[in-house]
């Protein structure tokens, strides 16, 4: 059995799919970094008003909620990954690409 394999070809693959995983990667993080900030505020705003008698937070259910949509959302990016990674040259590309680009982020 002869594998036909154009060279050209599987570089402009990966390396295609290596800029596009470093610009997700990048993008990725940024948001990360925004959502994190947005709920910081929150959380402040909410320590606030709680201090003031405006509202009443159930900090252990607020806690409990966002342990699960973490697990959610470490579930969801794993099953990202071996999807491309499943896809040999091409995830191999987008995954060397994303570490780097959220790396440099």
């Amino acid at each position: 059995m002869v594998l036909d394999i154009d060279p050209t070809t599987l570089g402009m693959q990966m390396g295609g799919s290596a800029i596009i995983g470093a610009v997700i990667g990048f993008a990725a993080k940024k948001i990360a970094k925004i959502i994190a900030f947005i709920i910081g505020l929150e959380l402040i705003l909410f320590k606030f008003l709680e201090t003031r008698g405006v509202i009443q937070v159930r900090w252990r259910r607020l806690v409990n909620q966002t342990e699960q949509a973490a697990e959610t959302g470490r579930e969801a990016g794993a099953n990202l990954i071996t999807a491309f990674v499943e896809t040999a040259g091409i995830g191999a590309g987008f995954v060397g690409g994303f570490y780097l680009g959220f790396r440099k982020a």
